[in-house]
């Protein structure tokens, strides 16, 4: 794996090893948006909105006071992309913040606290209360289908460190996805003769065509290929 994929990976860990440690939720939640931002490619800030059964939505474990206040302006204006996330779609993505006609309030003002694109996550409590990890980037056309996978994950954990992830979402699941994704790579360059960085993008588009996460694929393919060596 290159810098950035192991990058990528100890940062996965250091997530799923907090969830298993004694901390308390807000440390936890700190610990996934701190390493969200700091981790994928373009993302300079994240936040989690969260909705309550009341109807109330607030900010929880922002990066920085900036990203609370795109937050807090969404909730105020009644749009944006972690609005629309947190209540509605699983994933809402945004190239241009100045632009987009979906938003014609809320991006504007974005764009003028220094936001030039946003990406937000959605995930959910039976029966109603929800919420959505939202990543913010500096620059337009900065949230890639890399950034969107990767973010995808890191939502997930938000799930899971709030007990809100399906019952066969485990620890241990989140703390195999290093070593996972690194067997897979491997795996993709012996067999098709490809350096780290084609193999990655090769398990990514697979990812994306597939519309599987992107460890599954790897414990998939990893898991085929045990299968396949024991025959």
């Amino acid at each position: 794996m290159t810098e950035l994929h192991l990058e990528i990976a100890d940062a996965m860990a250091e997530v799923a090893a907090s969830l298993s440690n004694p901390m308390d939720l807000d440390e936890t939640l700190a610990v996934i948006t701190r390493v969200t931002a700091e981790t994928i490619p373009g993302i300079v800030e994240a936040s989690i909105s969260i909705t309550t059964k009341e109807g109330r939505i607030e900010t929880l474990a922002p990066t920085g006071p900036t990203v609370t206040r795109a937050d807090h302006l969404q909730y105020e204006l009644g749009e944006g992309p972690c609005l629309d996330a947190a209540i509605e779609e699983p994933v809402v993505a945004v190239n241009d913040l100045a632009a987009d006609p979906r938003w014609p309030d809320f991006g504007p003002k974005a764009a003028a606290l220094g936001f030039g694109s946003q990406v937000a996550f959605q995930f959910r409590a039976v029966p109603h209360v929800r919420g959505a990890l939202n990543l913010y980037a500096r620059e337009p056309n900065a949230i890639d289908q890399d950034a969107i996978q990767l973010g995808s994950m890191f939502a997930g954990q938000v799930a899971v460190a709030m007990g809100w992830a399906r019952q066969d979402q485990t620890l241990t699941e989140a703390l195999a996805t290093r070593n996972v994704i690194g067997q897979a790579v491997g795996i993709v360059m012996e067999r098709y003769q490809l350096d780290s960085d084609r193999a990655f993008g090769f398990l990514t588009r697979l990812s994306q065509t597939s519309n599987t996460k992107l460890n599954l694929v790897a414990t998939a393919l990893v898991r085929q290929t045990n299968e396949q060596s024991r025959q």
